[in-house]
C-alpha cells in the first residue's frame, strides 16, 4: 500500500463506463424482463454498489474509503447491441475513488452476463475505463475525447 498519511483529506470523485455486447435477441430479453433470473438491470445496479463499497477487499494494495455517494446506471444500447454502465463514486479521503467506479462498472456487467448467460454465453464486456476524476494533489483529469 502507498502511505497517504500526510496527504491532506479532501472531497474526491471519479467517473467510469463500460459496456457488454449481446445478441439483439439478448438485449431485447432484457429489455422485456422476461430472463428466468429476473430483472438484470436492477440486480445488475445493486451488484455495483455492493462491489465499490467492498473494493479494498477485492484489490489487494487499494486503500479502505468511506464512499460518501456511489451511483451506477445502466443503459440498453441497440446500437451495440448490449448495455452501457457509468458509475460515479463520491469520498472526502487523503485518497482518490478511481479504483471503486471502476470496480462499480465491472461487477454491473458481470453481474449481466452472469444473468444472461444461459441464453446467450458469446456476449463481450469490454471498454471498461476511467472517464474522469477529481480531488486530491493531481486535481482534475478528463479522458480526451477519441477521434
Amino acid at each position: 500500500m502507498v502511505d497517504v498519511s500526510e496527504k491532506p483529506v479532501t472531497a474526491r470523485y471519479a467517473r467510469a463506463t463500460g459496456s457488454i455486447r449481446m445478441k439483439p435477441e439478448t438485449l431485447d430479453a432484457i429489455r422485456r424482463n422476461s430472463l428466468v433470473k429476473g430483472d438484470v438491470l436492477s440486480v445488475a445496479r445493486v451488484a455495483g454498489v455492493l462491489a465499490a463499497k467492498r473494493t479494498a477487499e477485492l484489490i489487494p494494495l487499494c486503500h479502505s474509503l468511506p464512499l460518501s455517494d456511489i451511483q451506477v446506471e445502466l443503459t440498453l444500447d441497440d446500437a451495440l447491441p448490449g448495455v452501457r454502465c457509468e458509475a460515479t463514486a463520491r469520498t472526502s479521503a487523503q485518497t482518490g475513488v478511481e479504483m471503486e467506479a471502476i470496480t462499480a462498472v465491472a461487477v454491473s456487467l458481470v453481474t449481466v452476463y452472469d444473468m444472461a448467460k444461459a441464453i446467450d454465453r458469446e456476449m463481450s464486456i469490454g471498454d471498461i475505463s476511467l472517464q474522469e476524476k477529481s480531488g486530491g494533489r493531481s486535481g482534475t483529469w478528463k479522458r480526451r475525447a477519441e477521434a
